[in-house]
């Protein structure tokens, strides 16, 4: 994996680059569109090509290795061919996925014991095992595993938990160094800084994460509920001390404002459940703010998703046809209401990095922060 980096914005940390993988570049600031078992929920693979121009997706260890199983995907030759997708994956280590099984999981050094929310049989995740398993997932970047601490936590139990993914980073590093790809391509292997939202001890593990000269790095345990400031806070802080010739991924991250707040301070990879969620639920994301599109106001509007017409869906549909959809409960409107909500995401990191390269980003951004978080 190779990055470049080929503008700052002059009047905050933004930045816009390029990563290469074995499966093509990506340009950033990049949002990836999450496909936790192998498929983006209501989305066709054409059309995350094709309509929203993913350029990479995500997919996540622990559900994978839960179903189909390793095994399946080391038959198929790996996640790529098994999902039909030739373009750039990353997958998540399944630290975040154990975390949130609370009274399902315990930790140790050893690793994470911890039951299937499946069929609740039980399963060992050490460091050595995710990095063999996400070998034989097989994605371009591949996340160390960690321990998410929850918010709000103490700092005694944070710096405990942060300690431990330290200790088990050390551990993927070595399991991963000695093991090869499997199916043909490069992976390159992401650390994840911890910390909660301790000053002192973000600025830790961020210099720990930093040492250890990754082709990338991630910044984890944000978004958990948290106060936004909070998050910005601990961003900024990490943002300073990570290389900056390395990509930055913000994990779970976010609201478009969230985004574009985090661009600011110098990210460049995320990826978020929220459109594809609040899609399903009729929440549309929008150049002019946020629409609910099961109000009876929208009974009537002929006018597109998005009077920006940015993506392909907005042409072809009106709120009024997507709200009679969501009324019958009709599964089409799932359908088109997560196109258009991850094509506006791609397109507001590519409006993002267009803005960088015109060195205008900070007031394009400010701009955009009041008009995305309204409700219309």
């Amino acid at each position: 994996m190779n990055f470049s980096l080929e503008a700052k914005d002059p009047s905050s940390s933004a930045r816009a680059g390029s990563i290469q993988t074995d499966h093509g570049i990506i340009e950033t600031p990049i949002f990836m569109p999450v496909g936790t078992v192998a498929s983006v929920k209501t989305v066709h693979q054409r059309e995350l090509k094709e309509d929203i121009n993913a350029q990479i997706i995500l997919g996540n260890t622990y559900h994978l290795y839960l179903r189909p199983g390793t095994d399946i995907l080391e038959k198929a030759g790996g996640l790529h061919k098994f999902m039909s997708w030739d373009r750039s994956i990353l997958t998540d280590s399944g630290g975040y996925q154990i975390f949130s099984l609370s009274g399902q999981r315990k930790l140790s050094e050893k690793g994470a014991d911890f039951q299937s929310h499946i069929d609740g049989s039980y399963h060992h995740f050490s460091a050595e095992s995710v990095m063999q398993i996400q070998r034989k997932i097989g994605a371009d970047i591949v996340m160390a595993f960690d321990e998410c601490p929850p918010y709000p936590c103490t700092p005694e139990y944070a710096k405990t938990s942060m300690h431990l993914t330290h200790r088990w980073l050390d551990r993927c590093i070595d399991a991963f160094d000695h093991s090869e790809p499997l199916y043909g391509h490069s992976q390159a292997l992401f650390p994840i800084v911890q910390g909660s939202v301790f000053p002192d001890l973000r600025k830790e593990s961020a210099e720990y994460i930093a040492s250890k000269n990754a082709e990338g790095n991630a910044i984890g345990g944000l978004s958990v509920g948290e106060p936004a400031e909070d998050m910005y806070s601990m961003c900024s802080m990490v943002c300073s001390i990570l290389p900056s010739d390395k990509p930055r991924y913000l994990m779970g991250v976010g609201t478009p404002a969230n985004i574009l707040e985090s661009i600011a301070l110098g990210v460049d990879m995320f990826d978020c459940v929220m459109p594809t969620r609040n899609a399903r639920n009729g929440m549309l994301f929008t150049t002019e703010g946020i629409v609910n599109i099961k109000n009876k106001k929208w009974e009537d509007d002929f006018s597109p998703l998005d009077p920006a017409q940015i993506t392909y869906v907005d042409s072809d549909y009106s709120k009024a046809y997507l709200r009679h959809l969501f009324v019958s409960d009709e599964y089409l409107a799932k359908q088109i209401a997560s196109i258009h909500n991850l094509g506006f995401y791609l397109w507001l990191v590519k409006e993002a990095r267009k803005q960088i390269l015109l060195g205008q980003y900070a007031s394009w951004k400010n701009r955009m922060v009041e008009k995305l978080s309204r409700r219309l």
